[in-house]
């Protein structure tokens, strides 16, 4: 059976197309959470940002992710026969080249010539407006196989603003054999006309006020699932039928011992296209936490988990699947065989959460589901959600099961209150997305100069100012923030966990940060006096960049440290790296013990007192490779690499500025040790000056310390104090015992009942006391804070039942609450009806001892 993805990509190569591989699945662009379409790494091209490359063809085999919005992906997912979240787009991109032309014929060729589908089952759609597309297809297809459409169907662009044009597409005829309904038929919403190929003529730039002007060189965006391609070489109409998904879907039915039916295996597809999902992400470098990219991924998994459940799954399998995913996939894309053992630990772990508490969670909503008659309860979505973990689209779907909606309204009230307690929200997808004429700046000047390798000072001269909002200009005057581009360069431009570079120009101007646009180097900049384009002015960088440098060579020494300690299956996850400190993320399951975490100091410091001579190289990237140098997932290397090795303890890729021998370090200390989210861990340390600071504070600390247990061995001096407490403790204990305010007691039979207001005292200590005392005993106890009532009670070898006492008498007071038949606790608001409360709690337990 034919590879449609080498296929593809094998002939428009020969069209004089570059392969260009697939860019990750977290674009390098904060408007978006996902790539989820095969233009957005072309994005900057199509939008004028960045100049037309040497070859304005293209051609790749593009992983995207859609997991909401208007193609209701997650929703539809295992209900249809082509939604996907994880899905793959073959597309060939012309950047001013060819047009419409060019692009169908390829397109015909591919299709009739290649994949050899049959002429008599194709169709075409162009836009109603587009006579040139039209013309053209008739040289391949009869014209009664072409339809027009309009901008609904047949009109593509970016956004509001911006590129666009009319689109063309290829359908093929499923046969009626398989497809009889209302809609099946050419330009209905049946499945019988399945599209599998959209060609975008991008020829117009829409204005703000939406007018539309021709652009002076129109482009080329086409897309095609490769899902859907696959599916229909090989005969099959459901994506979930091909060779992409059955061996997943096999894998399922082999661990549940179920026989998959595709009538009723909607939860087999699920899982079959979320573990792809899932796989992907973890094996590019996202995690699973609470919020952005990490809570999508989470309750990916979650949703597939829920389904798992359904199925009859009780503990964790989908780790198990990840093995299929490796074993169809690995050989495109080989950094998931390469992680695949990290990235199914992080699975399971997740996995194993969720499962303690999903069944407690569907036992809830099953129990509310007997009061819903139309709309289930919000504040009980809320609490699966906050207590059982279950994301609000998990509710909604089991609810849309059962064609019920959601009191969405209630739900959001109390999701906005728990952010405002916990003073965190949503943090999106990342910072604010940047825009300015970088197109320009690269067409005129190119890529300034990097020169901060070899000096940290150096005349430069400005090429262009920018103000604070990137629009050029010509000067910026005394007092004013901006952005330089220097022809040359020492500062640094943040990337890669180091931060941007600082310092002067002259006394000019105050460099505040340095950040890299599109390739640009620019510092943002404040002015101290009139600075104009064209000026030569002295460079200087703060010398804060040793320190950088420091903790910079750290991290590389931290990363080796921690494959050694640990094991092989250690990758970086993220990193930071600042003149006073270094933060370093990297994969492992569970928390560091005390001696790990001393063993890795302690082989940082042994590389650091070694004196390693620092050196850097630049190499083909295969050499690199070749020479066992770590690279990091997503970073963007070019044909030529920098590598950074010290000694044979570390070698890997790496941008930045560091030591030229690792004695400069001077001494490395791990401040801390944390979890970021499942399977990722975090390391805090210091080095250089900023080590030497820490000595100091802890020098401070101990010697205040000294002072106050006054003591030189501190020790010693802390536990005479722990003795001293630890007496005072007891003598306060016996006063309080002796102070401790009586409680009445009844006999009813016999059973001690005591229903009484405490005064003073811990409620739930007076109830136990009370339980030890007496071998029948019912108990509730009313207690007056902060002008609410507290009520607890309690039972023992009695037929009450604390639970249902407790929730008869806090309604009285306003309140309400519950618990176990031996204890239960509530609270009230209304502190006036005090005396009817006890009252009617004595009459409640004299009924139910009487019966």
């Amino acid at each position: 059976m034919m590879d449609v993805r080498e296929a593809f990509l094998a002939f428009f190569e020969s069209k004089q197309h570059e392969r260009v591989p697939s860019s990750p699945l977290v674009p390098d662009d904060a408007t978006l959470l996902f790539t989820n379409a095969g233009m957005v790494p072309f994005k900057s091209i199509f939008t004028g940002d960045i100049p037309i490359p040497a070859n304005p063809r293209a051609t790749s085999a593009q992983t995207c992710i859609r997991a909401g919005g208007k193609h209701n992906d997650l929703e539809n997912v295992g209900h249809t026969a082509r939604h996907h979240t994880f899905f793959e787009m073959l597309g060939n991109f012309s950047f001013g080249d060819y047009f419409k032309e060019e692009a169908i014929a390829h397109a015909w060729e591919f299709v009739t010539e290649v994949m050899k589908l049959p002429k008599e089952k194709l169709w075409v759609t162009v836009h109603e407006s587009d006579d040139e597309a039209e013309e053209i297809w008739k040289k391949h297809i009869a014209a009664d196989r072409i339809m027009r459409l309009g901008d609904k169907d047949n009109f593509w662009q970016m956004g509001d603003t911006g590129p666009c044009g009319p689109c063309s597409e290829i359908f093929i005829d499923q046969g009626a054999e398989h497809f009889n309904g209302p809609e099946d038929y050419m330009g209905g919403d049946g499945d019988r006309f399945l599209e599998i190929w959209n060609l975008v003529f991008m020829q117009y730039e829409r204005n703000a006020k939406g007018e539309l002007k021709p652009l002076p060189k129109p482009s080329i965006d086409t897309g095609m699932g490769l899902e859907r391609a696959t599916a229909v070489l090989e005969g099959v109409t459901s994506n979930y039928d091909s060779t992409l998904f059955m061996p997943i879907i096999k894998k399922v039915e082999a661990l549940i011992g179920k026989p998959y039916v595709y009538a009723t295996g909607a939860s087999y597809r699920v899982i079959a296209d979320h573990i792809r999902t899932v796989t992907f992400l973890l094996a590019q470098g996202t995690n699973f936490s609470n919020e952005g990219r990490g809570y999508v991924l989470r309750r990916i998994l979650r949703r597939a988990v829920r389904h798992g459940y359904l199925l009859g799954f009780t503990k964790p399998f989908m780790f198990e699947v990840a093995d299929t995913v490796a074993e169809l996939m690995g050989k495109q894309y080989p950094y998931i065989v390469e992680k695949l053992a990290v990235l199914k630990e992080q699975i399971m772990l997740e996995e194993e959460r969720f499962f303690k508490t999903i069944a407690s969670g569907i036992e809830l909503f099953n129990e509310e589901l007997k009061n819903t008659k139309g709309t289930f309860s919000g504040e009980v979505a809320f609490k699966l959600y906050d207590t059982f973990g279950f994301p609000l689209d998990l509710t909604e779907d089991m609810l849309r099961e059962k064609n019920l909606s959601l009191d969405v309204e209630t739900f959001e009230t109390l999701m906005s209150e728990q952010r405002k307690r916990a003073k965190a929200a949503w943090k999106g997808s990342g910072d604010a997305h940047v825009e300015g004429d970088f197109k320009t700046l690269l067409e005129t000047f190119g890529v300034n100069t990097f020169i901060g390798y070899a000096y940290t000072k150096a005349p430069v001269k400005i090429q262009a100012l920018l103000g604070e909002n990137f629009e050029r200009v010509d000067q910026l005057h005394a007092h004013q923030k901006g952005w330089v581009l220097l022809e040359e360069t020492p500062f640094y431009a943040e990337s890669g966990g180091q931060c941007g570079d600082t310092g002067t120009l002259d006394d000019k101007a105050t460099v505040l940060d340095t950040k890299k646009f599109h390739g640009l180097n620019l510092s943002h900049i404040e002015t101290k006096a009139t600075l104009s384009v064209g000026d030569t002015v002295n460079a200087l960088v703060d010398p804060e960049r040793n320190e950088i440098a420091k903790h910079h060579s750290a991290t590389h020494l931290l990363h080796a440290a921690l494959y050694e300690v640990l094991g092989e299956h250690i990758s970086q996850a993220g990193s930071l790296v600042e003149h006073n400190r270094l933060r370093f993320d990297f994969s492992h399951p569970k928390a560091m013990s005390h001696e790990e975490i001393a063993l890795v100091e302690e082989r940082v410091n042994y590389h650091v007192f070694h004196a390693l001579e620092g050196m850097t190289r630049e190499m083909s990237i295969d050499d690199a490779k070749k020479s066992g140098a770590k690279a990091q997932f997503g970073e963007k290397y070019g044909d030529t690499v920098r590598v950074v090795n010290f000694g044979t303890a570390s070698i890997e890729f790496c941008g930045g500025v560091h030591v030229d021998n690792t004695a400069t370090i001077g001494t490395f200390v791990i401040v801390k040790e944390s979890g970021v989210s499942a399977g990722v861990r975090r390391i805090e340390a210091v080095c250089g000056n900023a080590a030497y600071n820490l000595f100091k504070q802890q020098r401070h600390l101990l010697e205040e310390v000294e002072a106050s247990v006054k003591n030189r061995d501190v020790l010693a001096g802390i536990e005479r104090l722990k003795e001293q407490v630890k007496t005072l403790k007891h003598e306060m204990s016996a006063l309080a015992s002796s102070a401790k305010e009586e409680l009445a007691v009844t006999m009813i039979g016999s059973t001690a009942v005591v229903v009484a207001e405490l005064g003073a005292g811990d409620i739930k200590e007076r109830i136990d006391e009370l339980k030890n005392q007496h071998d029948s005993v019912a108990v509730l106890l009313f207690q007056i804070k902060d002008d609410k009532v507290l009520l607890a009670a309690g039972a023992k070898n009695t037929p009450l039942k604390a639970g249902d006492w407790i929730k008869t008498i806090a309604p009285i007071l306003g309140g309400g609450g519950g618990g176990r038949p031996d204890f239960a606790q509530a609270g009230g608001k209304d502190a006036s009806k005090l005396g009817e409360a006890k009252d009617a709690a004595l009459a409640y337990v004299t009924k139910e001892l009487s019966k």
